[in-house]
């Protein structure tokens, strides 16, 4: 009796069944595609609009590129650079930790009388996304001032240690007026790469409005230069200090750390 039931309403289960395993098909495909539409949403909201991002390079249509020098360590190799630029009649950016321009002074002088810029690297060469905006308005304005009392000349211009950086670096920064500066051109001469390594790096990493990191008392860095400033010149490429190659009003920068001129 029981067995001819199910026989005779089999049919029914079946199509009940099917229809309730459609039901939580359906129920769980739009409950994942809210879910994963919100995902989206949230991590274009973190990652474009609100995301503050220093100067890696500059759209320009001009062949100007910037050569910039890191100063944390030493000067071993700071006189055969200023030479090689005074005879190749390039200009360019230094960015010095506040330890260093105060125990070298006569350096910072050197470099900003030769035509030079000179920028800040902190005050202590710190991972400056850990500190608290307090911390970093101290070590911003104290090496700022370090610089201004050795050279007579202020600065505008902040590179982040280890190139760390967070929203409320580049935001507050800003807010002292100062342009955080990156790079796009990496000659990783602090790993002590020969001087022909050092300068492939460089000449085929160069374009209009790059900006290339090197450090002053790389181990081959000096000796790499002539290789690069021929090559590069060759090529049409002018180098500028970065003060003269960034746009200091009316710019964006775009997700990739490019400035563009309004």
């Amino acid at each position: 009796m029981r067995t001819d039931f199910f026989k005779r309403h089999s049919h029914t289960f079946t199509a009940i069944v099917c229809v309730l395993a459609a039901v939580i098909a359906l129920v769980s495909s739009a409950f994942f595609a809210v879910v994963n539409s919100e995902a989206v949403q949230t991590a274009g909201a973190g990652t474009s609009s609100t995301r503050s991002l220093p100067i890696y390079c500059v759209e320009t249509e001009e062949k100007k590129i910037a050569i910039s020098f890191d100063c944390a360590w030493g000067v071993d190799y700071t006189d055969e650079l200023l030479d090689i630029m005074e005879k190749n009649d390039v200009r360019c950016t230094f960015f010095a930790v506040q330890f260093w321009v105060e125990k070298y002074p006569e350096y910072a002088e050197k470099i900003v009388n030769a035509g030079h810029e000179l920028g800040t690297h902190s005050r202590t060469h710190s991972y400056m996304s850990k500190l608290s905006e307090a911390e970093i308005r101290s070590e911003l304005s104290s090496s700022a001032a370090a610089i201004e009392k050795a050279t007579g000349h202020k600065t505008n211009l902040f590179r982040a240690p280890y190139g760390d950086y967070n929203n409320l670096l580049i935001d507050t920064a800003k807010d002292m007026g100062l342009y955080t500066i990156q790079w796009d051109v990496d000659s990783l001469d602090w790993k002590n790469l020969s001087a022909t390594e050092i300068a492939l790096r460089i000449v085929n990493g160069a374009k209009n409005g790059s900006i290339i990191l090197c450090h002053n008392n790389g181990l081959h860095t000096a000796k790499s230069l002539p290789l690069v400033f021929s090559t590069l010149k060759n090529r049409g490429f002018t180098f500028v200090p970065i003060g003269e190659l960034i746009y200091k009003d009316n710019y964006t920068i775009d997700a990739s750390g490019k400035q563009h001129q309004k």
